[in-house]
């Protein structure tokens, strides 16, 4: 069906056309399951089977209103936000352009979202159906960044499997300074002493800007080790990578995501896998829309993968086709099992 409503989507305003598949997804029947299942694209996730390991990324679900319906399209796991303590509008509209040509987005949304108190509530009354990442995220007019990540990480500690701190957003001015060494050590330090005051087991990840310098790696890595941080999502998208766009929306303002950031993420989950040592999971984020550029990811180091502009561009069965793709590429390179395949490229 997507296919023959494509180009009627892609006349909408990518934003009204979101909200629409946001309602449409609150529509779909429960007993509609998309899920394929085969032992080689299983993956155990902190002791947790998922069945398989592809997910959908933070930005898609912003106010937790259809991971169960995410879970039920074939995803192995969902992440709802980026979350604010207080609910915001955002950045003003229009705010989100498609790249038809370049199979990208360019969105400068900034955080918009109904506020931790309305989410959490929605998440208490209708749990999740699988493993669950909750993204958080500071208020763009907040007094203090870091009470605003230790109020999340209150709210919602006991309802989601992990939770991302998300430092790496574009759009909201002056976060990315979070990966500095000196800011980034005391914000991970001061989140897990509020994590052990709260008694609390949620995981931990840190979701981090594909921008970053070369030089930025090693001290990334290093703090990520420091602090015990379970896991890293690599990456967010990018205010860079512009020259070779055709689309003239190149030209807006904003995070560029899709298939023109795939080989950048690629590159830095590399350089982050053989610097941890397995220490930290990786989800890999980028570019994502096939069984193979997901697979190309697992061997650069990534543990799981996370899309969202690829079912912009390929519609809501992507988790069912990238899952039997994956099945077929296992079975061509002899691997029983997709953990077989992590980090082999190296």
């Amino acid at each position: 069906m997507f296919s023959v409503f494509r180009s009627l989507i892609f006349k909408l305003d990518p934003e009204l056309a979101h909200t629409l598949a946001i309602k449409s997804l609150k529509l779909s029947p429960n007993k509609i399951n998309n899920i394929k299942t085969d032992n080689s694209i299983e993956t155990n996730f902190f002791g947790k089977k998922i069945l398989n390991p592809i997910g959908i990324a933070a930005g898609f679900d912003k106010n937790a209103e259809v991971y169960n319906p995410l879970f039920r399209l074939g995803f192995g796991f969902v992440e709802v936000g980026t979350v604010t303590p207080k609910k915001q509008y955002g950045n003003p509209k229009p705010r989100v352009f498609r790249l038809e040509e370049d199979q990208a987005l360019i969105n400068r949304l900034g955080f918009n979202n109904f506020g931790a108190d309305v989410i959490s509530s929605r998440i208490s009354s209708n749990l999740p159906n699988g493993l669950f990442g909750i993204n958080i995220g500071p208020n763009m007019n907040t007094a203090d960044r870091l009470e605003d990540y230790l109020i999340c990480l209150r709210k919602f500690h006991k309802l989601c499997d992990y939770l991302t701190i998300n430092i790496s957003s574009p759009n909201t001015e002056n976060l990315r300074n979070f990966h500095n060494k000196i800011e980034l050590d005391q914000l991970l330090k001061t989140i897990q002493e509020e994590k052990k005051i709260l008694k609390s087991k949620v995981f931990l990840a840190l979701k981090i800007s594909p921008d970053i310098e070369e030089k930025s790696i090693p001290k990334i890595a290093e703090l990520l080790l420091k602090h015990e941080i379970d896991i890293v999502i690599i990456s967010n998208s990018s205010d860079q990578n512009r020259n070779n766009l055709k689309n003239i929306n190149k030209l807006e303002k904003g995070g560029l995501s899709g298939k023109p950031i795939e080989k950048k993420s690629n590159l830095l989950i590399n350089k982050f896998y053989k610097l941890l040592n397995n220490k930290v999971k990786i989800i890999g984020v980028g570019g994502v829309d096939s069984g193979i550029s997901a697979y190309e990811k697992i061997i650069n180091g990534a543990n799981l993968i996370q899309l969202y502009t690829g079912m912009v561009y390929k519609g809501p069965n992507v988790a069912k086709d990238i899952s039997n793709e994956l099945i077929k590429i296992l079975k061509n390179e002899g691997m029983k099992n997709i953990s077989e395949a992590i980090g082999t490229k190296n």
